[in-house]
Parts: structure tokens; C-alpha cells; sequence
């Protein structure tokens, strides 16, 4: 007798168009927001998903009710040395209350990977909801972030002085128009030099700006432009603001939604320009790099506080060769990686040479130096995590003594990966 908690009949493929309407309900009942979208939303994600791929769209149907969802999506991640590398995002995934320990997320999972391997994908990402469950697909932390809180009144900034940039430059007050015109240019260049970026497309500046409204709950931000003296475009910041009063005293708090700049001064020039609003005596930063420039931008770097830290971009490697070749090294040498992974994707062993030129990858019978699982080498591949640490916690294990510190010198980086998208 088959034990009704693991009844064969349980559909899992993609969804017709059809049944978009329930697959987004069980994504809204998954994520425990009101099951029933408006029309406004429905529509708007319905037109998303008519122009986009469909076939992406998978649902797992118990006698025709959707009971689990799963979507990815085609996106391009920055490697190490700002080489574009093709990824498959995996977003929208829910498992119904009802119908959790199932196998239906493995289903679901395993049909979109293989998927995106044989599209020639080399990596997959996700930004994980809860901790435990990815690992086990393969996937690894491979960027995380911090969220800063700035006390204005301690910032020692003079207020008289900093909200006008120093350089030459200027900051403008600008629309979401604006912003669909100016962001797109310089997000690619901002991406192109920061490890860990994905790609936005059009669709992701007509949400972000308000052209597209998925969200009913959604509220027009401000936007503010810095150009340099030469009137280039660097640096572009959405923020909202609170309306809070202790007596006849506004304290108001600024959010940043994003902030993107391609130099540092143009970074220096946004924030300083953020804690300079009349009224505004906090300033939440939204998520950003560990290692931001924000606390030291400011003469008293103690007036901002991290108050949140975590992982946030997960990484599943679907081809090693081509994502150890995809990035550059910041010194030179050789190593051979033992690869496990027990869903047959990225398994075997590798043998890296590597210089300032660049990396070669290739398979080999050599003995390994150093062996870890799929996931592990997704951690150490945007060059956030040390191959040291992780053998001190047994999830790296060296065969060759010194092998991980080798690893260290040739794989991390300077400055830390980042991630500045949710998707």
C-alpha cells in the first residue's frame, strides 16, 4: 500500500497559462500573503509571465489544485576579473503546508537543473528564505551582505555642508522616467566591475520604478542623481522616507531601496547627501557588501551601526571548468579539486592552473588536493570564503598539506562579492 503522504499522483511540470492564476496563488499562500491576488496584480504578473518563459514555471498539481511552485529565470552573474557568466535564478519557490516533506521541492529542483545544464547555464542562484534547505541541492552562501543604520546627529558631518558635493559634481531630485533613461548605463557598468552582480533587464527597471505595479502595496520613492564635474552620470539612489514626530521634533527615517554608484565618489556624495535631508535623523541602508565604504564615509564612523548581516546570494555550480575559467586569480599556481556531487551535475575532479593571465581547468586522474562538495566550491568561487576556514570546519578536507592555504592565495579577492539584488 502506497503511504498517502507519498501518493505517486502528484504532478510536477510547467503550468499552462491556464493555471497561472493558481500557481500564484499557491506562491502567495507559500509566502503567507493574502492567497488572492487583485486583479491589478494578477495581470501584471500574468503579462510577466506571457513575455517571459514560461516553460520556467513549474507547479506541482494534487487533482488540479497547485500545491508547490518553482520559477528560474535566464540572468548573468559577475565573476572575479567582470566576466558575464550565463546563470539560471531560481525565484518563486513554495511548498504548500499541506504537502511539505514530499519530495516535491527535489522534484521540482532536479527538473530545473538538469534543465539549465543542458541550456549550457554554468551556475545557478537563489536568494535562500531559510538557511538549511539548499545546501542540499548543491548550492552554497557565496555572497553576504549588511544593513546599516546611521544616526545622523553623530555622523560629525556638517549639516550646513553636506548635502552639496565637494568634487564639482551635483546630486538632482529625479523621476522613476528618469530613472528608466540614466539606470539601466550605469548599472552595467557598476555591475561589470562588482563580483557577485546580476543582471536587471528592462522589466526589473519598470517594477523597481513604478511602469509595472506588482506590488499593491507599493509607494513612488525619491530618486536623486550625482553627475561628476563633466556632467557623467555615477551614481543613482531610491529612498523613502517615514513621517514620525516625537512632540513637535521630526525624526524621520530614510530607507534606501538602492543605491548604486560606479565610484567612490559618487558614494561618498549619496550618502552624505541622505543624512543631510531636513528632518531625517536615521538612515537605513538597505542591503549592502560587508565590507561598504558607507561607515568610513562619515567622520565618526560609529555612527552607523550594522544591524543586520547575513548570507544572501546562493550559488549552485552547473559546469566546473567553465566557472573556474570564467574568472581571474590573484596569484599563480596549481590545484586539483575532487569535486562530489550526488546529484551527478558538477562531480569529478579537476586539475586548476592558474596565473595573473587567467585560469585553465581541465578533468584529470591526479591525486586531489583538496576535496569538497558542489557546494563548497560555489562558496569559494566568488572569492568571499576561505578554503582554511572551511577545512577547520571539516566541510573542505585537504589531501595535500597547504593545499587550502594555496587555495586562499589564488581564489579570494581584495574586496568582498556583493550581491545588491533580490530576486
Amino acid at each position: 500500500m502506497t503511504h498517502p503522504s507519498r501518493r505517486p499522483d502528484i504532478d510536477v511540470r510547467p503550468i499552462t497559462e491556464s493555471e497561472f492564476p493558481d500557481w500564484l496563488r499557491a506562491v502567495n499562500t507559500g509566502f503567507l500573503r493574502e492567497p488572492f491576488p487583485s486583479e491589478t496584480e494578477l495581470e501584471a504578473r500574468r503579462a510577466q509571465f506571457e513575455t517571459g518563459e514560461p516553460g520556467r514555471y513549474l507547479g506541482a498539481f494534487d487533482n488540479g489544485r497547485c500545491v508547490a511552485t518553482f520559477k528560474s529565470f535566464t540572468q548573468e552573474l559577475t565573476a572575479v576579473g567582470g566576466a558575464p557568466v550565463p546563470a539560471s535564478a531560481v525565484t518563486g519557490v513554495t511548498v504548500t503546508a499541506t504537502h511539505r516533506r514530499r519530495g516535491l521541492l527535489t522534484r521540482m529542483m532536479a527538473q530545473d537543473l538538469a534543465a539549465a545544464k543542458d541550456r549550457g547555464d554554468v551556475v545557478a542562484t537563489l536568494i535562500a528564505a531559510e538557511y538549511q534547505i539548499y545546501g542540499r541541492y548543491g548550492f552554497g552562501p557565496a555572497t553576504w551582505m549588511t544593513e546599516w543604520t546611521v544616526d545622523v546627529p553623530r555622523t560629525g558631518l556638517d549639516p550646513r555642508r553636506s548635502g552639496s558635493p565637494e568634487d564639482g559634481g551635483r546630486i538632482d531630485l529625479v523621476d522613476g522616467e528618469d530613472v528608466r533613461k540614466l539606470g539601466p548605463e550605469l548599472h552595467e557598468r557598476v555591475r561589470r566591475a562588482q563580483p557577485g552582480a546580476v543582471s536587471r533587464d528592462e522589466q526589473w527597471w519598470r517594477i523597481n520604478t513604478g511602469a509595472v505595479r506588482l506590488d499593491p502595496s507599493w509607494t513612488e520613492p525619491h530618486y536623486a542623481v550625482y553627475r561628476s564635474a563633466d556632467g557623467e552620470v555615477e551614481g543613482l539612489v531610491a529612498y523613502a522616507a517615514d513621517d514620525n514626530w516625537h512632540g513637535k521634533q521630526p525624526h524621520d527615517t530614510v530607507s534606501v531601496r538602492w543605491l548604486l554608484a560606479a565610484t567612490p565618489t559618487a558614494e561618498r556624495a549619496l550618502w552624505r547627501f541622505l543624512c543631510s535631508i531636513d528632518w531625517v535623523t536615521k538612515v537605513k541602508s538597505g542591503w549592502r557588501a560587508p565590507d561598504d565604504l558607507l561607515p568610513f564615509l562619515l567622520p565618526n564612523p560609529r555612527a552607523a551601526t550594522a544591524t543586520t548581516q547575513g548570507d544572501w546570494l546562493w550559488v549552485r555550480i552547473l559546469d566546473v571548468v567553465r566557472a573556474l575559467e570564467a574568472r581571474t586569480y590573484a596569484g599563480e599556481g596549481s590545484l586539483v579539486l575532487e569535486v562530489t556531487d550526488r546529484d551527478g551535475l558538477a562531480g569529478g575532479r579537476y586539475r586548476l592552473e592558474a596565473s595573473a593571465a587567467g585560469g585553465s581547468c581541465t578533468p584529470t586522474q591526479q591525486n586531489a588536493d583538496l576535496t569538497m562538495e558542489a557546494g563548497e566550491l560555489a562558496t569559494l568561487w566568488l572569492g568571499d570564503e576561505s578554503a582554511v576556514r572551511l577545512a577547520a570546519l571539516g566541510r573542505v578536507r585537504e589531501e595535500r598539506a597547504g593545499a587550502a592555504r594555496l587555495a586562499d592565495a589564488l581564489l579570494r579577492t581584495s574586496r568582498r562579492p556583493w550581491c545588491p539584488d533580490m530576486f
